[in-house]
């Protein structure tokens, strides 16, 4: 073979490996975009049982999944443990949780711990039977009255220093109800959540057999946290803070919590808007929301005091994407027909409450 030509098919062999290294079915060039889920960060975090919040698979546990969701939406993956209720706290302080899906804020804690803002709202509220009085705002106001309250909770200093009313302890928000019912309690402390929820699954009975106090006795902001030293710690928070705003408006949100619509400020102008959950509305305005935060939590300041927001006053809405000043600004091609149902069917959790 002459020298002329082994140069010419060296060069032929030279182009055609350059044509194919600049294939679009070259294998390289997608494998360096799209990781594989094998390589997302995996999340130790743990808590400790607070049904329906936190607890083990098969159980409500609302704060976990709702976490767990947006931690996977934002490209992580989260394994959840139960822990006894004592040791999550030296577990995290030792570093052998990376976080936890559901805290009350602590000093404390934030030492080692970067918080996520407030996802949720704890707000306990005073139920009793039809017509009983449920004004009190205090517990110093409820003296010689006996309250239900689920054994093993971490009510906070409100409940624990009260002297006032006598508590009795029982195993579970539905047991609370039961010893409403049956009178051996005046009153049971139950979250706004599951009071929403209550009405949304039984609105006639609830009406009928529940009155419902509408100041809270005791607040908390709930948040996700992990560690601080925990590589892309602040990356971590950042997503899913955004993450979680984006269920708030897509409707995702609304479907871990189990409710239908959500009062919430979703485009940051300060004022909140109620949001469907999916892009379409009912027939009608709605006659029920899950406030998400009574009190805003990122603007309550000593120089800036929070406002609070009645339900009743309501009338911005926030529906596909866009915002309306009122129900009959909303496009008929946004509402149902009567009769018809607006939230999603097969929702992934347990019931969060029974009677």
């Amino acid at each position: 073979m002459s020298r002329h030509l082994v140069k010419h098919l060296v060069w032929l062999l030279f182009v055609s490996l350059l044509v194919g290294c600049g294939s679009p079915g070259a294998a390289p060039a997608t494998k360096t975009t799209q990781p594989p889920s094998s390589e997302k960060q995996v999340l130790r975090l743990g808590s400790t049982p607070w049904v329906p919040f936190t607890g083990e698979e098969g159980q409500p546990r609302v704060a976990s999944y709702l976490v767990e969701r947006a931690l996977e939406r934002a490209g992580y993956q989260a394994r959840t443990t139960i822990v006894p209720d004592g040791a999550l706290t030296p577990a995290l302080e030792e570093g052998r949780l990376d976080g936890s899906a559901a805290l009350w804020r602590s000093e404390d804690r934030e030492k080692y711990l970067l918080y996520s803002k407030a996802y949720l709202e704890n707000r306990l509220l005073l139920v009793g039977r039809k017509g009983s009085n449920v004004s009190a705002t205090s517990f110093a106001a409820l003296q010689g009255k006996r309250i239900a309250i689920v054994e093993g909770y971490a009510y906070g200093p409100e409940l624990e220093s009260a002297k006032e009313p006598r508590f009795v302890r029982v195993k579970s928000s539905q047991e609370n109800l039961r010893a409403l019912f049956a009178g051996t309690v005046d009153y049971c402390l139950l979250d706004a959540l599951l009071v929403e929820v209550l009405f949304e699954q039984r609105p006639q009975e609830a009406s009928e057999r529940l009155e419902i106090g509408k100041t809270p006795l005791i607040t908390r902001t709930l948040h996700f946290a992990v560690q601080k030293s925990l590589p892309n710690a602040a990356r971590i928070i950042d997503d899913f803070n955004r993450v979680v705003e984006e269920m708030v408006k897509d409707g995702t949100y609304h479907l871990a919590l189990q409710v239908t619509w959500l009062n919430a400020d979703v485009d940051g102008d300060g004022q909140t808007e109620l949001v469907p959950q999916g892009s379409l509305v009912g027939a009608a305005p709605p006659k029920r929301s899950y406030t998400l935060f009574a009190v805003s939590p990122e603007v309550s300041t000593s120089s800036n005091p929070p406002s609070f927001v009645r339900v009743e006053e309501q009338t911005r809405y926030y529906v596909n994407g866009h915002a309306y000043g009122s129900w009959e600004e909303i496009p008929d091609s946004l509402k149902l027909q009567p009769g018809a149902n607006q939230v999603g069917a097969g929702h992934p959790q347990v019931k969060l409450i029974e009677w």
